[in-house]
């Protein structure tokens, strides 16, 4: 199939205008001005998109897609105070209630253009999601124990759903990794548990300097995390439970071996100073950037423009929709480049964020072989974006009519193209989506994806013909009857 539109993007390469792309047994074959391939392909099926702009799918680097119906239920608040609360919702939700908020943030990841994410769960939510609707990326099972007696244990219950996910998944699209839970909530042999059983082949993500909170805590034992606001809930036999470490959450999960292993990827990173960057970029750690989370929860900016500078494998992740309220990675890109230009002295321009959202965030999950760029022999995980409405549009420059457009532009995701190419697509072509998306559209999605006649174009045939029916299960009704209940 050649795939044709007013501007194609590899992004390890020059733009090309009026371009195209030859896709055969679900990975480019060729790439090139329409009017050559067109030419040298004349019996190909052709599709062509006109002012729109042919992208690689993009990599969200970090997310927590179970966390979706949770959307909008916190609000205004701190990190700390939004995590105790999102702590409490949690609590009350079901194995079916993760499963369906699973499932509606996949759909609003797709919607997005997201093709392949980073997802750190503690239910296997997000695990199920991603293989039913077609997602590629790694899950990191997340481990914690606040007591040394219990690390041991957990460390086998993870291991043993490490083993199961992997091989309830196809391997061809989904990695599965483990994640230390974050500094302020784990046993620091966690950290060490985990760095051994992970070793050379085992994919590792954590979350490590995102907050004031969690600063506070490693270095003075203060902060909302302090232990005395924690050991009722916790259920502490050390005594004392935790001391002052006096040094910064990088120096700290150094000395407790995080990173030993040989693909640790790092999020948020923004309580860092000079001494923990450099420890970082020698231990060949891949940073995450959440720059909407963490302006929503008032975390700080991660310096993402020195992490470039320094040669790291930057990407970035949209993070929990309980905190942002949606999965979008166009609004991502947008606001990491507009914070960083307005705190840095050095310009960051929108080829490096759209770098960062694809090749970059495919490269810190050592995927950048097989996807991150349209190159010739890699995946095609293709979108189309449309910005014939563009406010830059005529443009000669098609990578800023993506990046740089105000918010309240109209895009539409008009295509993805996953292997195998005789497999059905999510959404028709004719599906818009314009972000900022309105939550309940996001509510009522699954429905009324329900009622249109898939073609036959992104699911392989035979899981797609065996799970039909789970994106109706997925409907208006399970997640208000979810909300409902959440709420009151």
């Amino acid at each position: 199939m050649l795939l044709c539109a007013g501007y194609v993007v590899p992004v390890t390469s020059d733009p090309i205008v009026d371009g195209a792309v030859l896709v055969r047994n679900g990975r480019i074959r060729d790439i090139g001005s329409s009017e050559m391939l067109r030419l040298r392909y004349p019996d190909e099926e052709t599709r062509d998109y006109g002012q729109a702009v042919l992208l690689p799918g993009f990599v969200d680097l970090h997310t927590h897609l179970e966390n979706s119906v949770m959307r909008g239920m916190v609000h205004d608040v701190p990190y700390a105070q939004w995590l105790l609360a999102v702590n409490e919702i949690s609590a009350r939700m079901s194995t079916h209630d993760w499963n369906e908020s699973a499932v509606l943030g996949g759909l609003e990841a797709l919607s997005s253009g997201i093709t392949c994410i980073a997802d750190i769960t503690s239910t296997g939510a997000s695990l199920r999601a991603a293989q039913k609707l077609g997602l590629r990326g790694v899950i990191y099972r997340e481990v914690t124990a606040m007591d040394k007696s219990r690390v041991d244990a957990a460390i086998h219950l993870a291991a043993d759903d490490i083993e199961s996910w992997s091989e309830a998944v196809d391997s061809d699209r989904l990695l599965v990794g483990i994640a230390p839970a974050p500094l302020f909530s784990c046993h620091p042999l966690v950290l060490k548990r985990v760095a051994k059983y992970a070793g050379d082949d085992l994919p590792v993500a954590m979350h490590l300097a995102g907050s004031r909170e969690e600063s506070n805590f490693i270095q003075y034992g203060s902060s909302t995390f302090s232990v005395h606001n924690m050991q009722g809930k916790r259920g502490y036999v050390e005594v004392p439970p935790w001391l002052p470490t006096g040094t910064s959450p990088v120096q700290y999960a150094l000395n407790w071996d995080a990173f030993k292993p040989a693909h640790v990827l790092a999020i948020h990173c923004v309580h860092v100073d000079e001494d923990d960057i450099n420890t970082l970029k020698q231990n060949n750690v891949s940073i995450a950037v959440c720059p909407r989370c963490n302006a929503q929860l008032g975390m700080g900016v991660a310096p993402m423009s020195e992490f470039l500078d320094q040669g790291f494998a930057v990407g970035i992740g949209s993070d929990s929709p309980a905190a942002t309220n949606s999965t979008d990675m166009l609004i991502e890109m947008r606001n990491a480049m507009l914070v960083q230009r307005a705190i840095n002295v050095k310009f960051l321009s929108s080829q490096a964020v759209l770098e960062a959202a694809t090749i970059g965030g495919a490269r810190a999950i050592h995927l950048d072989d097989q996807i991150g760029s349209l190159e010739i022999g890699k995946m095609a995980d293709i979108i189309a974006i449309d910005i014939s409405s563009s406010h830059q549009m005529p443009t000669t420059d098609p990578v800023s009519a993506v990046v740089v457009p105000p918010l309240c532009l109209s895009f539409s995701l008009l295509l993805f193209v996953f292997p195998p190419l005789s497999a059905p697509p999510l959404f028709p072509s004719s599906f818009s989506v314009s972000p900022p998306l309105s939550p309940l559209l996001f509510l009522l999605l699954p429905l009324l994806l329900s009622l249109f006649r898939f073609p036959r174009f992104l699911f392989p045939p035979s899981r797609y013909q065996s799970r039909r029916g789970f994106i109706v299960r997925c409907h208006r009704n399970e997640i208000w009857h979810i909300l409902t209940r959440l709420i009151d």
